[in-house]
């Protein structure tokens, strides 16, 4: 072989390479129903190899005119987006311009058509890179708008407001805005903030912990004291201006069972103040004890709020009238004082810890916890608890129930499987196994005596043949209690016949809007499948229009799909997957993507699960997710964080109800469901080299006009810094897991991208206008305080980790606030 012939050769072999792997995937794409081009594709390459390796410059036309109709055809599909022309580009532009090489074209024949041919495929390799430049500079997926400014006083009744420079419940005050009225921090001057304190936890996800062991917390602030726990249920208060630390508690957490714990998190502690029930019923305090009202369930009639009653009186520590509570990974309610740390005698007993595992069903250790801070009234504390997603049918009951503050004892109990019977459950007697639960946050309204408890899915979430009709009823809804009898006054399902893990897995914000010059007490909840349902929070019916649109149908034996689904107005359902709109860093795994969509089950959006593999689209890790989003009582305006991935479900069938079908001895019973008739295979639709398999932008955020329902700006949001093996910071809106907030001055904090970075966004806009980089993955929702010591808002973001998300393991709690005047 002469040796002018080598590079030309070496060129021939490559292209027929790459003929070989288009036209392998091309054919099977094609036979699964997919496009043709791939194979078309793959014979021009192989021509283009041929003649190549003939030294035939007719090569140089041939893939001149392939190039050249593989842009075409990708404008087509995708228009000039710049992600998704990517990986139909990186791999035929290169070799255009190895075709190109002046030592190739040497190689060829010398003939007129060899020049002719090199002009015409460096045109058409120019012509593609600009089209890629120009898609650069576009965005094909934001919307560009202005939210209202202040169009109302924010009116929040005493029994709600807190001061203005603190953050007393998860979601600041109990309505769960996540909003504060702090205005120090604005547009203007947010770029100067700068790190006051760090503080280390040292609680750092271990090897012996469940995979999903994750930081969530949010932080309270009362007074001078940040108060916040960590994953395994350590609670640290810190001083608001240093970070020093005060005082810690630890529960000494029962060792996490591997194989029956699920989660491991504490997305927050519970602040009472006792102080105002003292001085309402007027009592004695001394140096020791306090009294202060110990409460029995009223009668209440149906439709009317009760008032907080006030009763006899019980003897509690006087460092406990301001006390915290602490829900457990191990099953355990415990009340701490907020002043010392130390626990509450006469809570439940001397230790200060009511036992959540009371009355419970099918008790496994590992297999029930509570996760999310509970509701104070001022009377009670009412919390709710997780099971085990898809382990079983068998699972412990779903209960919510409500405690006097003072004493611990049972008030009442509301089970969505006995929905009738609230009544303190008898001894010896146990809750329904398996009923609907609500592992997030409720919202609370004093003054219509109502708790809002969002709920989830009755255990296995794929099949639902054998669900009772109150399971049917509460599953996936949004239930408002009678804070004082714990009586159902209305429900709003999100989902029916949820067979996704749909569940309501936000907390409920509550704001006043003014629809048509009157107001009206809302409810703004955020739901996995996209949906932002807007309630009258009195009565449950809709504010912003409800309809219900047709759904997919086609479940496995054994089930059935609902006809229709709930949709609102204000939707951040994204558009259905196509064909098109798959992806990959490259031709190759796009294709890859293009044949697994072609080969599972895909009919938009409630897609049922299938023993062949169906996509849902959004999967079960939510458009929103527990962090919720943040409202502004004045301008009436909504921010969120909408993430975009799909996931994949397919059914298996089981043999029996023990054996284990998809998954090894020792590891995990999660999507077993045992008793039921198919386990589950389930995760993200990722390609083979574990890309999601949907083009991105993955994440945004978005500001909506709750009065009307328009979304009036969406932006791409985070970077692949920390998710790619090349840390380069490209902007393609990743996922995040956890919840904004906003303030007066005009200024959304957000910190649970999957990149490691704390941002702050222009309310207004949607604009991005600080960043700080954190030592590992925030996925908490922020807070903000004031701290007269400085007279300074600080800000405070959590970076933990999040198991279950990969994200890099931390323990830092870490405040900002702009520089000392």
């Amino acid at each position: 072989m002469p040796f002018s012939t080598i590079p030309s050769r070496i060129v021939a072999a490559i292209f027929l390479l790459a003929a070989l792997a288009t036209g392998v995937g091309g054919v099977w794409l094609a036979a699964v129903g997919g496009s043709p081009f791939y194979i078309v594709l793959s014979l021009a390459l192989l021509a283009t190899s041929v003649l190549t390796w003939q030294g035939r410059p007719l090569a140089l036309w041939v893939y001149a005119a392939t190039l050249a109709a593989a842009m075409i055809w990708a404008l087509i599909e995708v228009g000039l987006d710049w992600w998704a022309l990517a990986p139909r580009g990186d791999i035929l532009v290169p070799l255009g311009v190895l075709l190109c090489l002046p030592w190739v074209v040497r190689s060829l024949s010398a003939t007129s058509v060899r020049r002719t041919g090199w002009m015409a495929l460096g045109g058409t390799v120019a012509a593609s890179l600009v089209v890629a430049v120009v898609s650069m500079f576009m965005d094909p997926h934001n919307i560009a708008g202005s939210l209202p400014e202040a169009r109302a006083e924010a009116s929040v009744p005493a029994t709600v407001a807190v001061p203005d420079g603190e953050w007393q419940s998860y979601g600041r005050t109990a309505y769960g805005q996540r909003y504060s009225p702090l205005d120090q921090i604005t547009p203007d001057n947010v770029s100067s903030l700068e790190v006051a304190w760090e503080y280390k936890t040292g609680d750092i996800r271990g090897e012996s912990d469940p995979g999903e062991t994750t930081y969530e917390v949010t932080p309270l602030k009362v007074g001078d004291t940040l108060y916040l726990c960590t994953p395994h249920n350590l609670v640290v208060a810190l001083d608001a201006e240093t970070g020093a630390e005060k005082w810690l508690f630890d529960p000494l957490l029962q060792q996490p069972d591997k194989e029956n714990t699920q989660h491991l998190t504490c997305r927050g502690v519970s602040y009472y103040d006792g102080a105002g029930a003292l001085a309402a019923s007027a009592p004695r305090v001394t140096n020791a004890v306090a009294t202060v009202p110990a409460i029995q369930p009223p009668s209440d009639p149906a439709g009317t709020p009760t008032p907080d009653p006030v009763l006899p009186v019980e003897t509690v520590n006087a460092d406990c009238v301001q006390r915290l509570f602490l829900p457990t990974a191990d099953g355990r309610l415990i009340a701490l004082s907020a002043a010392t740390g130390e626990v509450c005698p006469g809570f439940g007993g001397d230790d200060g810890t009511v036992d959540l595992w009371a009355n419970m069903p099918n008790v496994t250790a590992g297999a029930y916890y509570s996760t999310s801070p509970p509701v104070v009234t001022s009377n009670l504390i009412v919390v709710g608890g997780a099971v085990n997603d898809n382990v079983s049918t068998t699972e412990p009951s779903g209960v919510v129930r409500a405690f006097d503050i003072n004493t611990g004892a049972l008030v009442w109990n509301w089970d969505s499987r006995n929905p009738e019977e609230t009544a303190p459950i008898a001894d010896g007697q146990t809750y329904m196994e398996n009923s609907p639960n609500s592992w997030s946050v409720s919202s609370y309204d004093p003054a219509l005596g109502l708790i809002y408890v969002p709920m989830g899915n009755q255990p296995p979430d794929q099949f639902g043949g054998n669900r009772d009709e109150n399971v049917e009823r509460y599953s996936s809804s949004i239930v408002a209690l009678e804070a004082q009898t714990g009586k159902v006054r209305w429900v709003f399902q999100g989902v029916h016949h949820d067979l996704w893990d749909m569940d309501v897995p936000a907390q409920p914000s509550l704001i006043d809007l003014t629809i048509e010059g009157k107001t009206v007490p809302a409810l703004v909840a955020a739901t996995k499948q996209g949906e932002i349902f807007v309630l009258n929070r009195e009565t449950g019916e809709p504010v912003l229009p409800v309809t219900e649109v047709p759904a997919p149908g086609g479940a496995v034996a054994g089930d059935f799909t609902a006809p229709t689904q709930p949709k609102s107005a204000l939707s951040f359902e994204p558009k259905p997957l196509t064909e098109a709109s798959m992806w990959g860093a490259t031709m190759f795994d796009q294709i890859a993507c293009r044949i697994a969509f072609r080969s599972m089950n895909y009919e938009g959006r409630y897609t049922p699960p299938s023993e062949k593999g169906s996509i849902i689209y959004p999967g079960n890790f939510g458009a929103f997710n527990w962090g919720a989003v943040s409202v502004d009582p004045e301008r009436q305006v909504l921010f969120g964080m909408p993430v975009y991935l799909a996931f994949t479900s397919k059914l298996v069938p089981r043999p029996n109800a023990e054996a284990r079908v998809v998954t090894a001895d020792g590891a995990p019973s999660f999507n077993e469901n045992y008793g039921a008739p198919y386990a589950s295979e389930m995760g993200a639709f990722l390609s083979p080299v574990g890309l999601p398999c949907q083009q991105p932008p993955w994440g945004y955020v978005a500001g909506a006009d709750l009065t009307t329902g328009e979304i009036v700006y969406r932006h791409v949001n985070g970077t692949v810094q920390d998710l790619s093996p090349i840390p380069l910071p490209f902007r393609m809106g990743v996922p995040g897991i956890g919840g904004p907030i906003m303030t007066k001055g005009g200024v959304a904090f957000l910190s649970g991208t999957l990149d490691y970075y704390a941002r702050a966004y222009d309310v207004t806009t949607g604009k991005q206008l600080w960043q700080s980089r954190l030592p590992a993955g925030g996925q908490a929702t922020p807070m903000t305080y004031w701290s007269d010591a400085s007279q300074r808002q600080f800000v405070v973001v959590v970076a933990g980790g999040h198991g279950s998300t990969g994200t890099k393991a931390g323990d830092e709690i870490i405040a900002y606030a702009l520089p000392k005047s």
